[in-house]
C-alpha cells in the first residue's frame, strides 16, 4: 500500500492576509527604527517577505538578513538537534532584533536563534512567529512576542511550510495527514 498526503485546510490566505496587517501594527508600534529583521530559513520565507512587505506599508523598513536552522530534515517530528547552516551577514551588535519564524513547536529552534543573535551581541531580541503550537512546549511558555495564529498539535505544511520540502507553495496552511491507498 502507498500513503497518501491528505490536505485539511486550517487557515486561508485571507485569513493569513488579515492577521498579517494586525501583525506588522503590532510590530511597527514597538520596534525601532534601526531594528534588524532576521528570518529563519527556510519555512519562514513566505511569511516573512509578506510581513516586512506590510511592515514598510506602515513606514517601517528594518535591516533584513535570514539565518539557516535545521532540526527536521524530511521527518514530521523535530530531531531534538538544531543545527546552524547559514549565518547573518549584517551586524546585529547593539540593536534590536526581531527574529521571524514560521511556527514555534518545542521552541528549541527559538531559543537556539535568540541565544545566537544574544551571543553576536544584539541588544535585545523580540520573536514573531506565524504559528504557535504550544502543546508541543514542555512547559507551554510563551517564547514569542508575536505570534499570528494558534496551532493543533498536526503537522502543518502551506505558506512556506513543508514536508519533505513539498507544500511550501501553498497559499494557505493544511493540516497534513497521511491515509493508505
Amino acid at each position: 500500500m502507498n500513503s497518501v498526503a491528505r490536505l485539511e485546510p486550517l487557515f486561508t490566505a485571507d485569513d493569513i492576509a488579515a492577521r498579517l496587517e494586525t501583525l506588522a501594527g503590532e510590530i511597527a508600534a514597538v520596534m525601532p527604527a534601526d531594528f534588524a529583521a532576521i528570518a529563519i530559513l527556510k519555512g519562514s520565507f513566505v511569511f516573512a517577505a509578506d510581513l516586512i512587505r506590510s511592515l514598510i506599508v506602515r513606514d517601517v523598513n528594518p535591516e533584513v538578513d535570514f539565518v539557516t536552522l535545521a532540526s527536521y530534515g524530511t521527518a514530521t517530528v523535530s530531531s531534538g538537534t538544531v543545527k546552524l547552516l547559514r549565518d547573518v551577514e549584517i551586524p546585529v551588535a547593539g540593536r534590536e532584533v526581531l527574529l521571524i519564524d514560521d511556527i514555534l513547536d518545542s521552541g528549541r529552534t527559538i531559543a537556539f536563534a535568540r541565544r545566537h543573535m544574544l551571543d553576536k551581541g544584539a541588544k535585545a531580541v523580540k520573536v514573531c512567529v506565524l504559528l504557535d503550537k504550544t502543546a508541543g512546549r514542555k512547559d507551554g511558555a510563551a517564547l514569542a512576542d508575536f505570534a499570528g495564529f494558534p496551532c493543533p498539535p498536526e503537522f502543518v505544511v502551506g505558506y512556506g511550510m513543508d514536508h519533505a520540502h513539498k507544500f511550501r507553495g501553498l497559499p494557505f496552511i493544511a493540516i497534513l495527514s497521511q491515509s493508505e491507498s
